[in-house]
C-alpha cells in the first residue's frame, strides 16, 4: 500500500489556502466596487462606465490579485507558489468566464477590460507567491 500524497488535514489547509484567497480577492473586488459607486466616482450599476473607470477598476483588482496570490501561499501548509499557481488557474477561469460573458454583450464594457484581468492573473498570483515565499524564508 502506497503513501497518501499528503499528511491528513494537509489537502484540507490546501483547499482552505486556496479558498480563502479567491474569497478574499472577491469581497475585496466587490467591497471597493460597492463604495466607488455609493461614493458616486462610478455611475448607477447598470449604467455603463466610462474608459478611465475601467481603468481604475483595473488597478485595484491587479493589487488585490497580488495579495492573492500572497494570502494562498501564506495559508499553505507547504509549496507557497504551488498554492498561488492554484489560485491563478481558479482565477483565469473565473476571468475567462467574465471575458466570455462580455463577448456575449459587449455593451457590457470595453473588450481590453476582461481579457486584461485574464492575462495578468498568472503575473499577480506569481508576484503574490513569490512575496509569500520570501516571507516564510524571514521568519
Amino acid at each position: 500500500m502506497t503513501a497518501p500524497l499528503l499528511p491528513p488535514g494537509r489537502l484540507g489547509r490546501s483547499i482552505f489556502a486556496v479558498f480563502a484567497a479567491v474569497i478574499a480577492v472577491f469581497v475585496l473586488s466587490l467591497g471597493v466596487d460597492f463604495l466607488l459607486h455609493a461614493l458616486q466616482v462610478y455611475p448607477p450599476w447598470k449604467v455603463r462606465m466610462s474608459d478611465p473607470l475601467f481603468a481604475l477598476a483595473t488597478s485595484y483588482r491587479l493589487v488585490f490579485n497580488v495579495f492573492g496570490g500572497y494570502l494562498a501561499g501564506r495559508l499553505a501548509p507547504r509549496a507557497p507558489m504551488r498554492h498561488a499557481m492554484i489560485l491563478a488557474i481558479v482565477g483565469v477561469v473565473l476571468s475567462g468566464l467574465g471575458l466570455a460573458a462580455n463577448i456575449a454583450k459587449p455593451d457590457l464594457g470595453p473588450i481590453w477590460y476582461p481579457l486584461l484581468l485574464v492575462l495578468t492573473t498568472f503575473p499577480c498570483a506569481w508576484l503574490g507567491g513569490r512575496l509569500a515565499e520570501r516571507a516564510s524564508v524571514a521568519r
